[in-house]
């Protein structure tokens, strides 16, 4: 690191460690492959969540994912922190106190869009990332690599993706943890990036410029995927939340093309037993019905074939793209939603009212009180 880089405050050196293991070697070789062929960054834009610090436990600059960072809007990442503290409150306080704390925090985040708190010695933060993908000089978007982890035995069964990892799932958010040398290379490409154009509004711009200096740091957070799909000559769009392995984004459009594209398209009545899919059709099923059926499943027939990661059907391409996302940090820890970072609702209250003994009253709302 530079003297000039030394001045910047909050901005540390990156630790970087040559890949010696095998796997990690391929995963190098991989990585320079894609850089080489997908050489563009498309931005998405922002994705929410929510990291706590734990101060007693000599954490340092560490931060843990306790909300995964997938969520749209700030608002929602408040949401499902005040869902935690609320279950957490009803099913593992270990004392009224305890609890009257934990729903003295719910109270708040009822009634304010509320970006940090501190609860029983746990600092939590909602945090704002910024998601990307690599793309092609097509505007083609990186599909998974060989590297990427796939399970040994495929599973498509019904419900099986309740038993599949979870976005961020137990992520530490680490500075200073090694990484490989073009890790290093796109965290330290990546630490000036900022909108620009004039597609965004000013107060957009401004507030990007300014987190570059803020949160001069960016971290590199798992890589998750998608469906995103296209038709025709239009721009690519998502299709799906994002998932934590590219079998569960490929089995998440299984599910799409068999059961749900049908009930959308109006091929199959939304009121059909839900065993009625693409490729197990109702019996009476219309002339004109039959052959886009049998099209939508033979496209899910496809995907089940190896690792096919593109398929197209009834005049649209469906990809499985792999999506990056960097979090800003900077003197503090990381980068909080900006002033210009909008939500789709206002906080209210999410549960029935929840006393300091643990009873739920189902029967009335959320008071002003946490607690009688």
């Amino acid at each position: 690191m530079s003297e000039q880089d030394e001045g910047r405050p909050g901005e540390w050196p990156v630790l970087v460690r040559v890949p010696v293991e095998p796997v990690e070697a391929a995963m190098e070789a991989d990585a320079a492959d894609a850089a080489a062929s997908h050489s563009a960054l498309a931005v998405r834009g922002p994705l929410f969540g929510v990291a706590a610090q734990d101060r007693d436990q000599g954490g340092g600059r560490r931060w843990r994912v306790v909300v995964e960072v997938t969520h749209g809007c700030p608002q929602q990442a408040r949401d499902a922190l005040n869902s935690q503290l609320w279950f957490h409150a009803k099913d593992q306080a270990k004392s009224r106190q305890e609890r009257r704390t934990l729903l003295t925090a719910v109270a708040r985040l009822e009634k304010e869009p509320v970006d940090e708190l501190t609860v029983l010695g746990v600092r939590y933060r909602v945090v704002r990332a910024e998601e990307y993908a690599a793309v092609d000089e097509h505007g083609g978007i990186e599909t998974p690599r060989p590297t990427d982890p796939e399970p040994l035995t495929p599973d498509w069964s019904p419900g099986s993706g309740a038993r599949s990892p979870r976005v961020d799932d137990n992520l530490v958010l680490n500075p200073d943890a090694p990484l490989s040398p073009l890790q290093a290379a796109e965290r330290l490409a990546l630490r000036p990036l900022a909108y620009s154009g004039t597609g965004f509004p000013a107060p957009v711009l401004a507030d990007s410029a300014r987190a570059v200096k803020s949160h001069p740091d960016v971290l590199l957070m798992p890589t998750a995927f998608l469906i995103v799909e296209r038709s025709g000559n239009g721009p690519w769009s998502p299709g799906s939340a994002l998932q934590a392995t590219a079998h569960d984004a490929r089995r998440t459009l299984d599910f799409a093309l068999t059961w749900m594209e049908p009930r959308t398209r109006s091929l199959i009545p939304y009121d059909a037993d839900t065993t009625v899919d693409a490729r197990r059709p109702a019996t009476g099923t219309t002339d004109a019905a039959a052959p886009q059926l049998r099209e939508l499943a033979e496209a899910a027939d496809r995907l089940r074939a190896g690792r096919c990661d593109q398929v197209e059907a009834a005049g649209t391409v469906y990809r499985i793209a792999r999506s990056r996302r960097l979090l800003r940090s900077g003197p503090d820890g990381p980068e909080s939603p900006r002033p210009s970072d909008t939500s789709t609702h206002i906080p209210t209250a999410l549960h029935p009212r929840l006393d300091e003994d643990g009873t739920v009253h189902f029967d009335e709302p959320a008071g002003d009180d946490p607690a009688p």
